[in-house]
């Protein structure tokens, strides 16, 4: 069975740390050509759960040695070329750790791993930007498409779920999202019976927009369906809200978080605010890369925010002319909601959201 032997790792982790990142360097030189096919791939926007099963798209050269985007993270113009050769002359070969002792060049070979950090939730959180703002970071590898293995292909076995993982060196940090996981009954347990360290992590927002942006979604797949009101109340006259509708029922964040709480100790679940997301990407995207132990790269230098989508998008890649947003499916205009019903839902939602606040430790000041 796959437990991780973390402590062996740890003290090769630093000293491979300065190689890795030259690895990444070097590699970048031989990624360059299939950056355009990775950024087509990255920001087609062909990302929800309607992504056919297994179908991670990748170009082969991504598997061996890129991090997760493949993309340069540190490159202002200073030619690439010329910084590996300094790199090469100033540390590789000064004696460094790591590189005599490991002759056999375990470090240099990348593995199937199960993945040590997840991104259960929550649906029309967030989750998608969070993924590809975290795939910027050489030292994550990330899955992109949604394996829904906890919830609905456990039965195929943790070594198919193995299988569908991106490649990854000692000491990068494997990472996938199924925003479904968060709100299934099963899901925590086999979550544990899987590895008792992995680190959880849910992206959440004010659960009255999350319900619309749900409801938008179901409206672009199924446009006959019944309008907001009808489907949210059980009884429009009484004013009596039907929880157990999908939309709804996903936003009670604190009966699901204590769900995970019965499994995982606060400490590996970490909660990404949606809203700050979107408001202060770089932010968010700091404590993130703290939680799951990596160093700082993803700033707000990747960052710029784009109007028309109301989102933050990605700055120009090196060897990319055009900055990147998500795609067309994210960002979709809200149906629009009575105002009445939007205030009964916030009512109905505002004893829910104390709780949450309090077991969460964190106000995310919903209104």
């Amino acid at each position: 069975m796959a437990t991780f032997h973390h402590h062996h790792h740890h003290q090769q982790h630093y000293a491979s740390a300065d190689l890795r990142r030259l690895f990444h360097r070097l590699t970048i030189a031989s990624s360059l050509s299939i950056l355009c096919f990775s950024l087509v791939y990255l920001f087609t926007g062909c990302c929800e759960s309607d992504l056919t099963e297994n179908s991670e798209i990748k170009p082969p050269t991504r598997e061996f040695l890129v991090s997760g985007s493949g993309w340069p993270y540190e490159r202002n113009g200073t030619s690439v070329a010329k910084e590996v050769t300094t790199a090469v002359g100033e540390r590789a070969f000064s004696g460094h750790p790591g590189l005599e002792a490991n002759s056999s060049g375990k470090e240099w070979t990348a593995t199937r791993r199960l993945p040590q950090a997840l991104i259960i939730g929550v649906k029309k959180g967030g989750t998608r930007a969070l993924l590809e703002f975290l795939r910027l970071h050489p030292d994550i590898r990330a899955l992109g498409s949604e394996p829904h293995f906890f919830d609905r292909h456990y039965a195929r076995g943790l070594d198919w779920y193995r299988s569908m993982m991106p490649k990854a060196l000692d000491g990068q940090i494997v990472i996938e999202k199924t925003p479904r996981y968060f709100v299934t009954m099963e899901t925590p347990a086999r979550v544990h019976a899987m590895s008792q360290d992995v680190k959880l992590i849910v992206v959440v927002r004010d659960p009255v927009t999350r319900a619309i942006s749900d409801y938008t979604q179901i409206i672009s797949k199924t446009p006959d369906i019944p309008p907001f009101e009808s489907l949210a109340f059980k009884n429009r006259t009484t004013g009596q809200i039907d929880s157990l509708w999908s939309p709804l029922w996903i936003g009670l964040y604190a009966q699901h978080l204590e769900r995970w709480l019965a499994w995982f100790p606060r400490t590996q679940i970490h909660l990404v605010s949606g809203e700050r997301l979107i408001s202060d990407p770089a932010g968010e995207l700091g404590k993130v890369q703290d939680f799951l132990g990596l160093q700082t790269i993803v700033t707000d230098k990747h960052f710029y925010f784009n109007k028309t989508k109301g989102f933050p998008c990605l700055k120009k890649p090196e060897g990319s002319s055009k900055p990147h947003c998500l795609g067309k499916t994210k960002g979709r205009t809200h149906a629009s909601i009575d105002p009445e019903v939007m205030q009964r839902l916030r009512d109905f939602y505002k004893v829910h959201n104390q709780r949450f606040y309090q077991m969460a430790g964190q106000d995310f000041g919903w209104q």
